[in-house]
């Protein structure tokens, strides 16, 4: 039951949020952060108590798991599972949660409760994506992401906030719409063949189908995940979100609802639909490496410092796309690894490009210039979080890219060959925001504040993470890797199996 607490909890902590702004607008922040922290401890708890006895036994990969009746008639349960991959993505998630919140603390002065119950929902949709395993209950998470999501960045967003959230809505809502559908036609065909109407994913698995309709099918569930993750050419919603969106909508976009498309087609559309996956993985690879090129020459382009992190974004997705269409445990490794990574850093680097506009009024680097000499904090945690992004060694991103590489190369060496140009093109516009935003001629005279104390403690803990994943993968790595061993149609184990 403890599955289900963690998304009652903050569905239960939004509303509260938002009644008792009325006492005063610091009641909502505590009460989300309260929420948060409840949250991350219970996970703790949970992963802590269960991870032993899950590696002990081969059978089982659950650490923990929800099953009860809701609509019986059609076979749709309120089925919640956690195993190692979405254990780590939980814990992300809490994480960013509570950087949001942080992020958000004196940027948010205006319907501060009625935003942090926003925020709520969005990590609670999330957490029900990551954690449920009935179809049915998975759309319905993935629409409570939506709407939340939606508010936020059009209330309390920048002068194009509603141009930005309503691209942002029809583009997911579209691709919503496809899985839908797909989801429908998984369900009838599984029904037809087994006499059994269920949305239960653990069922629906090994559904025997035509080649052609498990063809259509998947691409329903890639299109929505495409959309989310986002991958080229489904992304162009993603650069007005991010950009639009307060300093805490543009943690979440970049560090989580990103990660949701990820994880989609690492659960449910390669595993669904393993055949249908290997005739696609030539073009999946195909919009990875896009993704990769693509957004590292757009990023260099950028003026304004969000669009840069944005188009970055993209480019490093790439990275995970390909690593889930190389389909082997090394590249798939290295995806989760991407995820996790690409998480933290371009999170943080939203938050300082929102702390930035916050102080000086403006994104745009070429009214910046110099402010090394005026903001030395804010250079050198700028600067930490520019070298994670490029994936020096030491850091997280470079075990994700690393890996995701390593892993194609078996595969495909041109098309690694041209993913690897990503990295030489992720150091030009890495440096470029450093040269822009704190070398160089002084743009503007200002007298504005360095980083708050507040801030340090937060990017700290960060950069604490980053190098930690650099430096020890090893522990991400078995936990997901358990799971990932479970899952159908990501090809040879062999790189799992071998190390034990």
């Amino acid at each position: 039951m403890i599955l289900g607490w963690l998304i009652l909890l903050l569905l239960a902590a939004g509303p509260a949020a938002w009644l008792l702004d009325r006492r005063g607008s610091q009641w909502p922040r505590w009460i989300a952060l309260g929420a948060l922290t409840i949250d991350l401890v219970l996970t703790l708890i949970l992963w802590v108590e269960r991870a032993a006895r899950v590696s002990l036994s081969s059978q089982d990969v659950w650490l923990a798991e929800l099953s009860l009746p809701w609509i019986p008639r059609f076979g749709i349960t309120v089925h919640l599972a956690l195993d190692g991959l979405s254990v780590v993505l939980v814990f992300l998630t809490l994480f960013l949660g509570l950087t949001a919140v942080v992020a958000s603390w004196t940027e948010i002065r205006e319907r501060v409760g009625f935003f942090h119950c926003n925020l709520l929902w969005v990590l609670a949709g999330v957490l029900g994506v990551f954690l449920t395993m009935d179809l049915f209950l998975f759309f319905i998470f993935w629409e409570v992401m939506l709407v939340p999501m939606y508010f936020l960045i059009s209330l309390w967003g920048h002068e194009h906030r509603v141009y930005a959230a309503v691209k942002f809505f029809l583009f997911t809502q579209a691709g919503s719409l496809l899985m839908l559908i797909a989801i429908l036609g998984l369900t009838f065909v599984h029904a037809r063949q087994t006499g059994s109407l269920t949305f239960d994913y653990p069922q629906l698995l090994g559904t025997p189908m035509d080649r052609t309709v498990a063809l259509w099918l998947m691409l329903g569930f890639f299109a929505a995940f495409a959309v989310k993750l986002p991958a080229v050419p489904f992304h162009a919603w993603l650069p007005d979100a991010h950009t639009e969106a307060p300093t805490g909508g543009s943690v979440i976009l970049a560090g989580l609802l990103l990660k949701t498309g990820a994880y989609g087609l690492i659960r449910f559309a390669v595993p669904l639909f393993p055949d249908a996956a290997q005739t696609f993985a030539p073009i999946g690879m195909t919009l990875g490496v896009s993704g990769i090129l693509y957004g590292a020459l757009l990023a260099f382009a950028q003026t304004d410092l969000k669009r840069l992190v944005a188009y970055s974004s993209i480019s490093h997705l790439g990275f995970v796309l390909l690593g889930i269409y190389s389909r082997n445990a090394i590249a798939l490794e290295g995806a989760v690894m991407q995820m996790i990574a690409h998480g933290i850093t371009t999170s943080a680097l939203f938050i300082l490009a929102g702390a930035l506009q916050e102080r000086l009024g403006t994104r745009d680097m070429r009214r910046m210039g110099g402010l090394w000499a005026t903001l030395p904090r804010f250079g050198a945690v700028t600067l930490v979080f520019a070298i994670a992004s490029l994936g020096l060694p030491g850091t997280g991103n470079f075990i994700g890219e690393f890996l995701v590489l390593l892993g194609s190369y078996r595969v495909d060496v041109p098309m690694t060959a041209l993913a690897a140009l990503g990295l030489v093109a992720a150091v030009v516009y890495s440096l470029a925001l450093i040269q822009r935003t704190f070398h160089g001629l002084v743009g503007e005279s200002r007298t504005v504040p360095d980083l708050p104390a507040r801030y340090l403690v937060t990017l700290g803990a960060m950069i604490a993470i980053q190098v930690w994943l650099g430096l020890n993968p090893q522990p991400v790595l078995e936990t997901a890797g358990q799971a990932l061993e479970s899952l159908r149609g990501f090809g040879d184990r062999t790189a799992v199996l071998s190390r034990r």
